[in-house]
């Protein structure tokens, strides 16, 4: 069975072990989720569940129907609000599919929660990166400055040149120039849970994990750690 959760980041803190040597952790609060469709390969052709986290705060506006005024909510479509409907699950902020090996052992309603994972696991992480808007080549591509004698300028954190100007009469696809950086997804490897509290559905992960504080997480178990396991079987 292949371990999966939605959390939520918390921030970083430092935890000692027994050595009394410092950890940099990062704390996120995971689950529960809620199980709310099944993917099975005779009808969607792959085997996976969809698991939604964090309950949604429904807002709901009067609608005229015949001459009478109904309660309608406003921030949910209708497809999706039938969707949780069939499944009798709560609303949920956040909706996400995760491959497994045997869909039977789950089932509709099921709570996955965060003492699925142990001290010592390796797990992948995923979130989305801190957006940081327009960044010159050096911040976003790691370039180097120009000199900053022989005339070259006060431009010195440029890109320099873009190619040739006579042949091929263009920039390539693909060149590294300044431009968006951050806000897209990251997912970081072969990461350690350093401690579970199963109790208050925390994790603390060591190192740093994508995103700001607030941002939603993916945690898996680690698949190079899954791979390892399989050819030293």
């Amino acid at each position: 069975m292949n371990k999966a959760i939605i959390g939520k980041k918390i921030g970083m803190t430092q935890i000692f072990d027994e050595n009394g040597k410092v950890i940099p952790v990062t704390v996120v609060e995971a689950g529960p989720c809620v199980v709310s469709q099944i993917k099975n390969l005779e009808k969607d052709g792959y085997a996976a569940i969809q698991v939604g986290f964090q309950d949604m705060k429904l807002k709901y506006k009067k609608e005229q129907r015949s001459q009478k005024f109904a309660e309608k909510p406003a921030n949910i479509t209708l497809p999706l609000q039938g969707h949780f409907i069939k499944a009798d699950v709560a609303p949920k902020r956040f909706l996400r599919e995760f491959r497994v090996d045997n869909i039977g052992d789950y089932k509709i309603g099921d709570l996955v929660k965060v003492d699925i994972f142990n001290t010592g696991d390796q797990i992948d992480v995923t979130g989305t990166s801190k957006g940081k808007g327009t960044a010159g080549v050096i911040k976003r591509w790691n370039f180097r400055r120009l000199k900053e004698t022989h005339g070259t300028g006060p431009c010195v954190r440029t890109g320099g040149s873009m190619g040739c100007c006579s042949d091929p009469s263009r920039v390539f696809k693909g060149k590294k120039m300044a431009g968006h950086l951050g806000c897209e997804r990251v997912t970081v490897q072969n990461l350690t849970v350093i401690k579970v509290d199963a109790e208050n559905n925390l994790i603390a992960i060591k190192g740093a994990v994508p995103g700001p504080n607030g941002g939603t997480l993916l945690i898996r178990g680690s698949i190079k750690a899954k791979k390892r396991g399989m050819q030293s079987a």
